[in-house]
């Protein structure tokens, strides 16, 4: 093991400080002995026969700094877990095949999950007690920390086959379950920030969508996705938006699979559920008013006060909920939203390679929220007094605040603002030119943002992650195509640049005359690469690539999409029964691999998987790829039987599978006026149910899209050619021809 550096600023220093994670370097001068996950750690456990303490969180989360400064800050805590602990933390963001695996033992044992994830184990990796938080006193309801550690170490000595039967049934209780059943997420409590748990395959799936001629019947689909909407009906806040009381997250999945059902079906409830909740998350406190960019979730009904860590991950989510909007609407409330998304991202989230950090914590100063919160006698301060009270009416900050501490449920005076009246309605009310209060309204925000800019900032966790950098490349991409925006559409390929130069390791190939195979890593941080990458950072990376080849038809991104698509076949895929492992084929070997299907707080790596190999197998014609595709859902569809709403990026893929879908190519023109009015048509409508292509010239699509040889321009005109069900139109070239056959 590496020798620890002294630090004259820090009374201890422990082995996390040799390593690159925000979350594990937060802990690097604990009192614990802290190790990271390593076969030298359990090797030690084995040795002095001592169980090992595992410590699961991550950098932005809330309660894990909670349980820092109760717990492992304390130093009489930290020497027993010395003296009798192997003490273990793993950052889930980098690890998370560690943590959905030690998340379902929590969940099978408790019933709930939530980070901090507490788990005790042997050195064989096999855990005997599971929870979350835990206080450092003991309280009605959990024990306290102290009592825990010191309860498990007298049965450690006492009891060890009592432990030995404990560990050996959770195991035979799980095994069975790796493939799973769905878990419904559990709502976050006070003393935990809640896991979005992913519901899993059951070991022996009934195929129960199989028909006798393909995997997967249309109206099974269609009647899960009616049951679906049904669901979404019945929960929905017609208020508010949202679907659940509170808490609320934003769950842009489900809005993006009703936008589907709305195309297909025009059913206008469908919309008006998506535009209440995205307007509504606008107006409240869950977005941030002055600098953009969504909180990670609402604790309340009116998503006024949120917890107020900001993920990447949501960004690009919302961000494509709002563009594809958009594209139905012709709101620019949504464009102005999916802006404002990307200007935070930009601003605040871009690394100076071009790709992106994985989000900004809640807390500063040792408490929450304090970087966004304001007192109305500081809002005075900064903007003056007329000023003030005008910027505090319009966005609701008053003398006693609207901001509950936590633990007491007291206000504080503080606020957080947001909006409840459009500034037409707040202008109108108030006797004001609404143009003029625009205008003002600009101004204030820009002062109170560089004033809020002095102050001392939440923690960013600057580390790269490849899954989640796929979903905001996706975004920007189809920004950049929406918006006709190039500048959006660059910063989608810078960033994808950045992967394939930065994020590739060659390894040994399988077959001995072979040469190496370039493997996709996980975790990118100061300057190192790391961690074999798992099925959502190939899955979402292809989405990403996918996205950006259908906003500018460059083939290497087409390329890009179709050589992950492949290695995620090779590394991941259950050949037997369908569907995908979380974890590659050669990835580091745990108690089981999982195979997660429920979206948590963002889609399943399967849901994504079936979702671009749908879009690739019909752009390029690979029967293989519908194929694996069709056999991912089937695979899930008992689950998805049971709780279709839990499953909805998977349905969106169904749908896709199921519906009749349109090959789309447009040839040659390259310098013809009619080429950039026909894209520009393409990419202002939304079309859930195509694919398209771009044969700029003749056999240049050849390779990769075997039809495209036949489909080619006329004398230089630009020729649209429209396949549907096997069957392809007669090529098109006037606009209102076009129009008419997509249906705009």
């Amino acid at each position: 093991m590496a020798s620890l550096p002294t630090d004259p600023h820090h009374s201890y220093t422990n082995a996390l400080i040799h390593e690159k994670s925000p979350y594990l370097l937060q802990h690097a001068h604990n009192p614990v002995n802290w190790q990271a996950w390593s076969d030298e750690a359990f090797e030690q456990a084995r040795r002095e026969d001592k169980p090992i303490f595992l410590s699961i969180g991550y950098a932005t989360c809330h309660w894990c700094h909670v349980m820092e400064r109760e717990s492992f800050e304390n130093t009489d805590i930290a020497d027993f877990l010395n003296q009798h602990y192997i003490s273990i933390k793993v950052d889930r963001e980098e690890r998370p095949d560690i943590d959905a695996i030690y998340m379902s033992v929590c969940q099978a044992l408790t019933g709930q999950g939530g980070w901090p994830l507490t788990i005790f184990m042997d050195a064989d990796k096999q855990p005997f007690f599971a929870g979350t938080y835990f206080p450092p006193e003991n309280h009605a309801q959990r024990p306290g920390f102290p009592y825990l550690i010191q309860h498990i170490e007298h049965s450690w000595r006492t009891e060890r086959e009592k432990i030995t039967e404990s560990s050996a049934a959770i195991l035979e209780h799980l095994a069975p379950k790796n493939k799973g059943q769905e878990n419904k997420e559990q709502a976050p409590t006070s003393k935990e920030h809640s896991a979005k748990s992913k519901g899993k395959g059951t070991k022996k799936q009934k195929n129960t969508t199989a028909s006798s001629n393909h995997l997967l019947d249309h109206k099974i689909i269609n009647s899960l996705l009616s049951q679906a909407f049904a669901r979404y009906e019945q929960v929905f806040d017609p208020q508010f938006g949202g679907f659940a009381a509170q808490p609320k997250f934003p769950s842009p999945q489900n809005l993006l699979l009703l936008l589907r059902h709305f195309k297909r079906t025009g059913e206008k409830a469908a919309l008006a559920m998506v535009e209440r909740t995205v307007l509504s998350m606008r107006k409240g406190g869950i977005f941030d008013q002055l600098g953009y960019g969504f909180h990670r979730y609402s604790t309340d009904r009116e998503w006024l006060v949120p917890h107020f860590e900001k993920m990447l991950y949501d960004q690009a989510m919302m961000a494509l909920v709002c563009l594809e909007t958009f594209q139905i609407t012709k709101n620019e409330a949504y464009s102005r939203i999916a802006e404002e998304i990307f200007n935070y991202v930009l601003r605040d989230m871009t690394d100076d390679d071009g790709a992106f950090y994985s989000a900004e914590d809640a807390d500063s100063e040792g408490h929450e929220g304090t970087f966004y919160i304001w007192t109305s006698k500081e809002i005075r301060e900064v903007l003056g007094d007329e000023d003030g009270r005008l910027f505090a009416a319009f966005y609701n900050c008053t003398e006693e605040g609207n901001f509950e501490e936590e633990a007491t449920r007291e206000r504080t005076g503080e606020n957080i603002p947001h909006v409840r009246l459009s500034e037409e309605d707040f202008a109108h009310a108030h006797g004001i030119d609404a143009k003029e209060l625009r205008a003002r309204l600009s101004i204030f925000r820009e002062r109170l943002f560089m004033h809020r800019e002095e102050r001392v900032r939440p923690l960013k966790d600057d580390k790269i992650l490849t899954d989640w950098n796929g979903l905001m490349i996706a975004a920007f991409a189809l920004g950049g195509r929406v918006f006709d925006n190039a500048f959006y559409t660059q910063v989608a390929e810078r960033a994808l640049s950045f992967f394939q130069q930065k994020m590739f390791v060659s390894v040994p190939s399988s077959s001995a005359n072979a040469a190496e195979m370039p493997r996709l890593l996980h975790r990118y941080r100061a300057g190192d690469a790391a961690i074999p990458a798992f099925l959502d950072d190939y899955a979402f990376l292809a989405w990403g690539a996918l996205e950006l080849y259908q906003t500018h038809f460059q083939i290497k991104h087409l390329k890009s999409a179709l050589f992950l698509a492949d290695e995620m076949l090779r590394l991941f895929e259950n050949t037997d029964e369908g569907g995908f492992y979380f974890s590659a084929s050669d990835n580091e070997t745990l108690i089981f691999r999982t195979q997660e299907g429920y979206d948590g707080a963002i889609p399943s790596g399967n849901s994504v998987a079936a979702s671009v190999l749908a879009r690739l197998g019909k752009l390029t014609n690979r029967a293989h790829y519908i194929r694996s595709a069709e056999r991912t859902i089937a695979y899930f569809a008992e689950s998805m039987q049971r709780y279709p709403t839990g499953f909805a990026q998977m349905l969106i893929a169904a749908d896709f599978l199921t519906h009749s879908t349109q090959e789309i190519i447009l040839a040659g023109g390259a310098s013809h006026p009619a080429t950039y009015d026909i894209l520009r048509l393409l990419a202002e409508t939304f079309l859930p149910y195509s694919v398209v292509a771009y044969n700029h010239t003749p056999h240049e699509l050849k390779e990769w899209i075997e039809q495209a040889e036949y489909q080619t321009s006329h004398n230089g005109v630009p020729m649209l050619y429209i396949c549907e069900n096997y069957q392809c139109r007669m090529p098109l070239d006037d606009i209102a021809a076009i129009r008419t056959v997509l249906g705009v």
